[in-house]
């Protein structure tokens, strides 16, 4: 069998058949790590025609390298990671979330934070290819969550030149930047979807990307109240020890089933438990300040509308807009994620999968009561 190959100095080229793919691969470092896919002309056209054809069509440039993803390059690296043709309208949406200028990849690519793209798919679409929001969302065995996170992953490496040690400087990283791709458990949960929440259609399909740290389990099985739940949310995002509490920015956090449906039962909207995480979280300054042990040395990142006084709450995030609430999980288990992202340095982008506009204005405010 022979294979394309996509070289530095020429995108695509013939591998002679009776070489070891999964070795040559390894060995040119195409991969992220773990085997990849023999990317086959079949099955890179039948993504490139996906992908609406012109195979030399320039999708965008990938920081840090700012290496030029054509329809024929993203197709190898779908195959690459495991993906079928049908992925390809979501990776190519994830694409534009996270090259988009707001983004920031540039520097998500190249911190020392740990910080790697998470992508939250909403919508039709994520039933469609079989996505999981459900049970072990985060963890293995789902195809199109797994491999949908690694072709960007992928892009990330090869067209972006993310590699750790050269321009990835991330300290130690994550899981997450192996793939680190969901969806919302729509069907279950008793909230609105949060891309509805953001002005889209029911019927619209959505992908949300934040530079994230992994998932932080949020642990209460006693709570039969709203109030129980979240404030032990309210704890988790209340640490000295995420970069959000020192550079602000945005947070995900997302509701097992079991804790959502308690909170749904109460009457609660999305913006009633965005404005209560907001209002009931936070640092005092002085433990911020570590009890003035170093001396006067205050976190230049904090707004200058702050009181910067011992006994002053300093909230995590500077909005409840910042934060990002969605609804996974299985049926059982009082569990819940909290996932900071990387700070002020980046801003998630949301965009639809087929590239709708929002039809109606954003709900995040709670005017829309949903």
């Amino acid at each position: 069998m022979s294979a394309v190959m996509q070289t530095k100095a020429s995108p695509v080229s013939m591998v002679p058949a009776g070489i070891d793919l999964v070795e040559y691969y390894y060995e040119r470092g195409f991969t992220d790590g773990l085997p990849v896919v023999p990317p086959t002309r079949e099955k890179i056209d039948e993504i490139v025609a996906r992908l609406g054809g012109d195979a030399d069509f320039v999708e965008a440039r990938v920081a840090p390298r700012w290496g030029e993803l054509t329809r024929e390059v993203l197709a190898i690296n779908m195959v690459m990671a495991g993906c079928k043709a049908e992925y390809a309208p979501v990776v190519l949406a994830g694409v534009k979330a996270i090259t988009d200028q707001a983004f920031n990849l540039n520097g998500v690519q190249a911190t020392t934070h740990v910080a790697s793209p998470l992508l939250v798919v909403n919508g039709p679409i994520a039933r469609e290819i079989g996505m999981n929001g459900g049970v072990n969302a985060f963890g293995s065995g789902n195809r199109a969550n797994a491999t949908i996170g690694r072709a960007l992953r992928l892009i990330m490496l090869n067209v972006g030149g993310g590699w750790p040690g050269d321009l990835d400087k991330s300290t130690l990283g994550h899981p997450g930047k192996y793939t680190y791709c969901v969806c919302e458990n729509e069907l279950q949960s008793p909230l609105a979807p949060y891309h509805v929440e953001h002005g889209y259609k029911p019927e619209d399909s959505t992908v949300f990307a934040m530079a994230a740290e992994a998932p932080h389990s949020v642990t209460n099985h006693i709570s039969n109240d709203p109030e129980g739940i979240l404030d032990t949310m309210c704890s988790a995002m209340s640490t000295i020890a995420s970069n959000s509490a020192v550079l602000g920015g945005h947070i995900a956090v997302v509701l097992g089933l079991e804790h959502a449906q308690t909170i749904g039962k109460y009457g609660w909207s999305r913006a009633d438990v965005r404005n209560y995480l907001y209002v009931n979280h936070g640092n005092r300054f002085i433990d911020l300040a570590y009890g003035h042990r170093y001396g006067k040395v205050y976190n230049r990142n904090l707004p200058k509308y702050y009181k910067r006084e011992d006994d002053t709450r300093i909230p995590i995030v500077h909005s409840p807009d910042h934060i990002h609430l969605f609804v996974m999980g299985g049926e059982a288990g009082r569990f819940s994620v909290l996932i900071p992202g990387w700070g002020s340095m980046s801003t998630p982008v949301l965009r639809a999968v087929d590239g709708a506009n929002a039809e109606s204005s954003d709900c995040t405010s709670g005017a829309c009561a949903i």
